[in-house]
């Protein structure tokens, strides 16, 4: 049997390579160090929404629900906000700028720097958010105007969410299909905070958008001087946040801003420390994004008294409900799965030999847990408490479990498979430290 070498093997398609191929070690090991904060911020974000629904639909329900609703903060400002309200305005942005860091990141650093690696997830993406729509529309044409707003509601996939699954199904996924998920959610993060930004925005203040641009700009300064002293950077945060807030445009794309503001690469300085400071921002704050900010959110959103059997049924005819519910389940799977095959076969590119089809398909019905950002959007859609948006949480909820279920059938049955692959991920024959796959590479 032939010897992997380091020389480039002859090929009948010169010009095109393959489809999720591993990334540099360091980049695994880097992403699987996200992976792993985030299935344990997973776990949380199902536990607090089961808690939720419990408290939700127990006989001391109106506790919950005044809870929720306990106004706190400053009038003027337009910071009068309930609890609900400071943890999706407030909480949530920690989770953008996280969402803006690794963004920025993937395209100057990561997996999206390279057209030829970025075109698969970047195209999934965009299927993964059309196709979800154009469903959701179809079953609400024949509505009223206002059930068109929830267009976006399951275009959204859960990162956290979809990795608790794999938890649960304990299946050894590759690493070239985890890195693909991740960067498939940052993605189609950046759509959704475009979608927010543009659609969901309303009464806009200009006087007020233009004030943020001066405390962001003063935390640009700084970040690009690779200052990180927390009581100069927190306080400009918090301004840029206020103010964005105060324009009318949601304040979690103040977060966003803010993220892409920090440079990625260390500056490489003498006495500078090596890790970047979007690398250090990310080791500090990830931990209580996805350990407390995505949890409570969860907590004050998901909670909807389903009114049992009749209840669920009255939810599940609203066309608004059974778009999401289709959107997320086939929506997601034949936008994801079937632009990626689209992209692959016009390319004439080649899967990895350690990759098949159906790990594919399974990995596209996982895309189909939408959660987080699905809620959010649903609240700006139709306002928290309306009837459509308590339908539109059934709904999200049904659909992700549903698409949920289907994943974990597709992936366990290849269960083995991903044990070899990982197994052979692992292996380091010459001690040097990092796997042989990874040192052939």
């Amino acid at each position: 049997m032939p010897q992997p070498t380091n020389q480039p093997q002859p090929s009948s398609q010169p010009s095109h390579g393959k489809v999720f191929s591993r990334s540099s070690y360091p980049e695994y090991r880097r992403i699987l160090s996200i992976l792993r904060t985030e299935t344990v911020g997973g776990a949380l974000l199902l536990a607090a929404t089961v808690v939720a629904l419990i408290w939700a639909n127990s006989p001391a329900a109106d506790g919950y629900f005044a809870l929720r609703d306990v106004k706190i903060g400053y009038e003027p400002w337009h910071l009068d906000l309930s609890l609900g309200h400071w943890a999706s305005d407030g909480l949530l942005a920690v989770f953008f700028f996280l969402a803006g860091l690794e963004l920025k990141r993937e395209f100057v650093a990561g997996e999206l720097r390279k057209p030829a690696r970025a075109v698969v997830p970047v195209a999934a993406a965009v299927g993964g958010v059309v196709v979800p729509a154009l469903i959701y529309v179809l079953f609400n044409l024949g509505t009223a105007g206002e059930t068109l707003k929830g267009w976006a509601i399951p275009t959204a996939t859960d990162i956290a969410f979809a990795l608790a699954v794999l938890a649960v199904i304990n299946t050894h996924l590759p690493a070239a299909l985890r890195t693909f998920l991740l960067t498939l959610a940052v993605v189609d993060d950046l759509i959704a905070i475009g979608i927010i930004a543009f659609f969901y925005s309303a009464g806009l203040q200009p006087l007020m958008l233009l004030a943020a641009l001066v405390p962001l700009a003063l935390f640009t300064f700084l970040v690009q001087k690779r200052i990180r002293s927390w009581y100069l950077l927190l306080p400009l945060a918090l301004a840029t946040w206020g103010f964005v807030h105060a324009s009318g445009i949601h304040a979690t794309v103040a977060g966003v801003l803010l993220g892409f503001a920090v440079p990625v690469l260390a500056s490489g300085k003498k006495g500078e420390p090596a890790e970047g400071l979007a690398e250090h921002l990310e080791h500090k704050l990830r931990p209580f994004s996805a350990g407390f900010a995505v949890p409570v959110f969860a907590f004050f959103s998901a909670g909807v008294a389903l009114g049992g059997f009749d209840g669920m049924g009255a939810a599940l005819r609203d066309p608004v409900a059974l778009g999401i519910v289709a959107a997320l389940v086939v929506g997601k799977a034949v936008g994801v799965f079937g632009t990626t095959f689209l992209v692959t076969k016009t390319t004439r590119a080649s899967l990895d030999s350690s990759i098949a089809w159906i790990d594919l398909f399974g990995l596209a019905l996982l895309a189909g847990i939408g959660f987080t950002v699905s809620l959010l959007i649903g609240e700006l859609s139709f306002g928290a408490g309306s009837a459509h948006n308590d339908h539109a949480k059934v709904a999200i909820l049904a659909g992700s479990l549903i698409s949920a279920l289907l994943a974990a059938v597709v992936l366990k049955a290849r269960n083995r498979r991903y044990r070899q692959v990982q197994a052979d991920e692992e292996r380091d024959d010459d001690g040097d430290g990092v796997p042989d796959v990874f040192a052939r590479a």
